[in-house]
């Protein structure tokens, strides 16, 4: 009888804690969306305030490491630094993990479309629930 309750109570454990997931990742997967269409609009300050506004954000692609969300601004500001540069932005193959319930693991795919190319990649993201608002602490692109 004692496993029988056993087993109820934390399939009931389960199902309460399933929507609590479903919405971080879905939370999760809204800032990414409210970046794909701020890069769209060309609004770059749009954009970065999906990423943590703190000296300890860090963004990696290629051999280089940017530490500080003033630093990634830049490093975005002088890498697209023309709407016809910036293109439009597709988020596409979204794998999102809840690792706890102030920490999600996002991966997929990235492309520009611009007037002379498609650059396109994929990315490895790091989110934090912090004061209430998911954000990238760390974000891998290559």
């Amino acid at each position: 009888m004692r496993t029988i309750f056993a087993t109820w109570f934390v399939l009931g454990l389960l199902a309460a804690c399933a929507p609590a997931a479903s919405a971080g990742e879905a939370a999760v997967e809204a800032v990414l969306m409210q970046q794909q269409a701020a890069w769209n609009r060309g609004d770059v300050d749009s954009f970065m305030t999906g990423y943590w506004h703190s000296p300890n954000v860090r963004f990696v692609s290629g051999d280089t490491i940017t530490s500080g969300w003033n630093e990634t601004l830049a490093r975005y500001r002088k890498r697209y630094p023309t709407r016809a540069k910036m293109g439009t932005l597709a988020f596409s193959g979204l794998k999102i993990d809840l690792l706890a319930p102030r920490a999600a693991l996002a991966v997929g795919r990235w492309q520009l479309t611009r007037a002379g190319d498609t650059p396109h990649g994929v990315f490895t993201l790091i989110f934090r629930k912090l004061a209430g608002h998911w954000v990238i602490v760390l974000d891998h692109t290559s």
